[in-house]
């Protein structure tokens, strides 16, 4: 694959030199991934995607800017955004510390002590290649029922992925939230946060990769560790030790992982269906 000009031009004027090696690294589901090595030696990660949606690679460079703090996870630096490219630093992964995921847990729980002015961010982002509207917003329940699950479903709807029912039992919860969300306040969150986007660096340190940050519950992080694989035991409890969670936090988590699987539905069609309903039904 042909390598941007502007990332050429970028290299030449950082004096890293020309791209003397660009090999493909495979795992991603919507954009194409390549390690690039310049002529000074030093390799970089370049994301492309000719069909990205207007500042999406933008949108994820102030993302990840926006998670480097104090105590938090390893999170690559971002070089150079374009409309279709992104380039960032290549983080070498490396074998896993023998403590990782507590490592991770007590990093994950200081980036959640950052909080925000309200629940939102300073602009809409992306959700994979959704849109991700971020009004800040004072009342959590009404942030993530309406720009969260409405506005899911509401796309779901369009395309003819959900009834008018369906769309009803959406209403209802998101109605319901203050009641069954415990008051947290606007934590700042990876808002993306599966076992796809969590690597190590070249010293087997935890990482963070291709987020979707926002202000919100603290508790929505963690319930999409556990959407598709899960995170090990000693993640939740190295987390729990540093942030004390309430009690029946587990038990909320298909609340907060409704908004992922309607995502999913828009995405990759319906296969993620019948989850959604299930949750859904189940309240």
């Amino acid at each position: 694959m042909l390598i941007p000009a502007e990332v050429q031009e970028w290299l030449s004027s950082q004096g890293f030199g020309p791209v003397i090696s660009a090999l493909p690294v495979p795992g991603g589901c919507i954009n194409h991934g390549q390690r690039l090595v310049a002529s000074s030696g030093h390799s970089f990660f370049l994301k492309t995607n000719p069909q990205a949606p207007p500042g999406m690679f933008e949108r994820e460079a102030e993302g990840l800017l926006a998670l480097h703090v104090p105590d938090g996870p390893r999170i690559p630096k971002a070089y150079l955004a374009g409309r279709d490219f992104f380039l960032l630093e290549d983080l070498k992964p490396a074998s896993p510390v023998h403590d990782y995921w507590s490592k991770l847990g007590v990093q994950l729980a200081a980036l959640h002590r950052q909080t925000g002015q309200g629940f939102g961010f300073s602009q809409a982002n992306y959700l994979g290649s959704t849109p991700q509207p971020n009004p800040w917003t004072t009342d959590g329940a009404a942030f993530f029922g309406e720009q969260r699950l409405r506005y899911q479903a509401r796309l779901a709807e369009s395309r003819g992925l959900l009834v008018p029912v369906e769309m009803r039992l959406v209403d209802r919860l998101a109605a319901r939230l203050a009641d069954i969300i415990p008051e947290q306040p606007p934590s700042l969150l990876h808002g993306d946060l599966w076992s796809g986007n969590v690597l190590s660096g070249a010293a087997g340190e935890p990482a963070l990769i291709d987020p979707a940050v926002y202000y919100g519950w603290a508790e929505a992080e963690l319930a999409m560790t556990a959407l598709f694989g899960g995170f090990p035991e000693e993640f939740y409890r190295a987390y729990q030790e540093a942030a004390p969670l309430e009690p029946g936090w587990r038990g909320r988590f298909p609340v907060y992982n409704l908004y992922h699987l309607l995502n999913h539905l828009n995405l990759f069609g319906r296969a993620y269906h019948a989850d959604v309903v299930a949750i859904l039904q189940s309240y």
